[in-house]
């Protein structure tokens, strides 16, 4: 059996060597178009702000380790097209430009996601990059380790975005952020937690602009000035974290299901809609839990998850993938935000008969150093009471509070079992009722 794999990075190696644990004597090969295999891309703005400042840290494993598992990896390797009626690949080698065919018995597509690079005028001045790659961090960290680059500024108020503002203000510089939208991480929160997000951002003297569009940056050779539909801003250098977009555009001549934005749907078993070919990571899709719809959800869990899952149905398994609830956080300077499930502009969109509740409250007593507001936001079913999304942010241990509600959802647990729910208490870690216990109990 010969098993091909496209791309190297989380979800393709995850399959890779699961599938080689399972069938030492498949032939598994597998192609990754950069030098960098099994990487962690999330720790890149920490990486830049000078957190750590080793790149390697953020490899799980070389590509030695994994051929001396019998892996056939090949680096600096592109398939540029599928023939997947005859179950042919052709393969272009970047560093000589070599193109030659491969096959398959069965193929896994795990190409990831590429950063998206909206329409502004003059985009490839020098100082100008995005974070997405080890080259880009690399790139991104000395530029900003430069005394001259004094002034950053951020185009996309997303995850990145916002951990590459916190990454420049540990550095001390002067940051400017713009985003399209009327508030930030919009996607994955509502207003209610957006607003203490923002406000936190701007008390820690960063320039938020919120709907404003970046036109076009200024300079001779490297960036000078941003030009916006509100002004301009002088800036020594530009980070642009507008998004990713699936690295599909190789599949557009196969019959292989995609969402319109290119992401390819797979099944519970991570099986796309041709035979024999299977995909997860930053390129698939992954199901929703709450709303049983395919969802284009760009994370390193979900893609480490439904890989590992995929190498173990290569091996012969049929191994099923319970869903995912979305589940994310972000560290926004001293605040710490996460959501779960369904938001309530999600609910409202399918249609859903449904409540919300926020409140404010504390983390843990007033008579133990480190009392501090935190917030929690719960979508709920207006009948049955079962949640179904929930949102918590502020100082400390908010984002832990958010893993109590995936559990509740996964557990279609009810508002009023959230709140009777027998949580841990002390004074440095609590109070008697727990915020998530309050919230429970004041849905009705």
């Amino acid at each position: 059996m010969r098993v091909v794999i496209i791309g190297g990075v989380a979800a393709g190696m995850s399959a890779a060597a699961k599938l080689k644990r399972m069938q030492p004597e498949y032939e598994v090969v597998v192609y990754e178009k950069t030098d960098v295999v099994s990487f962690g891309a999330c720790g890149l703005p920490y990486f830049v702000g000078g957190f750590f400042d080793e790149p390697n840290s953020m490899i799980a494993r070389s590509p030695e380790k994994f051929r001396e598992t019998g892996i056939d990896l090949n680096i600096f390797s592109e398939v540029v097209k599928i023939d997947t009626d005859n179950k042919k690949l052709t393969v272009k080698n970047l560093q000589t430009n070599e193109v030659f065919e491969d096959s398959y018995d069965k193929l896994m597509v795990a190409t990831g996601a590429s950063s998206i690079i909206p329409p502004i005028k003059n985009v490839n001045l020098a100082n100008v990059s995005t974070l997405k790659s080890m080259e880009d961090g690399i790139k991104v960290k000395e530029l900003i380790n430069r005394d001259e680059n004094k002034k950053v500024v951020v185009i996309g108020a997303g995850f990145i975005g916002l951990e590459v503002v916190e990454a420049a203000k540990q550095l001390n510089k002067e940051v400017t952020i713009f985003q399209l939208e009327g508030r930030i991480l919009n996607q994955v929160f509502d207003k209610e937690i957006t607003s203490v997000l923002e406000e936190e951002i701007r008390k820690h003297e960063v320039d938020l602009r919120l709907e404003e569009v970046v036109l076009e940056l200024v300079g001779e050779t490297k960036v000078k000035k941003v030009v916006t539909n509100k002004g301009e801003v002088e800036a020594d250098m530009v980070i642009i974290a507008t998004g990713v977009r699936p690295n599909t555009t190789f599949l557009k001549d196969t019959a292989i299901e995609m969402l319109p934005n290119g992401a390819i749907i797979v099944d519970k078993f991570g099986k796309t809609s041709m035979e024999d070919i299977y995909a997860a990571g930053d390129c698939a899709t992954i199901k929703n839990i709450v709303s049983g719809q395919d969802t284009y959800v760009p994370l390193a869990t979900g893609a480490n998850k439904l890989g590992r899952i995929v190498g173990e149905n290569l091996a012969g398994g049929s191994n099923s993938f319970q869903g995912s609830l979305g589940s994310s956080c972000i560290k926004v300077m001293d605040m710490e935000a996460a959501a779960t499930g369904l938001t309530e502009k999600q609910a409202e969109k399918l249609g859903l008969d449904f409540k919300v509740k926020f409140i404010s409250d504390f983390n843990q007593t007033n008579y133990y150093p480190g009392r501090d507001k935190i917030y929690v936001k719960l979508v709920y079913d207006a009948k049955t009471k079962v949640i179904l999304g929930g949102q918590v942010a502020g100082y400390k241990d908010s984002v832990q509070r958010t893993n109590v509600i995936a559990a509740a959802i996964f557990g279609k647990m009810t508002t009023s079992q959230l709140g009777m729910l027998d949580l841990c208490y002390a004074p440095p870690f609590a109070r008697t009722w727990d915020v998530l216990n309050v919230a429970g109990n004041v849905c009705k």
